[in-house]
């Protein structure tokens, strides 16, 4: 249990840091992040980082399939800790 929480703040400070770098990169016309990319780190259970990152740094707020799709991932990923947490761990 303590390597999975420490899995989970690893991923969820680089969705948050990656967000934070796309953001910059966006502003100085550099080379971006690919939203495929992001959402591979969500899917890999970093979407509170991802979401985390979204609104200070207004980055992809005006995209409905980030601003939907983060949130309906974190739930789903949610429930699905829950579910395997409850049903085989306690």
């Amino acid at each position: 249990m303590k390597y999975f929480l420490i899995y989970l703040l690893c991923v969820n400070l680089i969705g948050f840091l990656f967000m934070f770098w796309d953001k910059q990169n966006a502003i100085h016309d550099r080379r971006r992040i690919s939203e495929m990319q992001l959402f591979r780190i969500a899917f890999l259970l970093g979407s509170i980082g991802i979401i985390c990152g979204m609104y200070p740094f207004r980055h992809k707020t005006k995209h409905k399939h980030f601003t939907i799709g983060m949130p309906a991932i974190f739930i789903v990923e949610t429930a699905l800790i829950l579910f395997v947490y409850f049903k085989f761990i306690a």
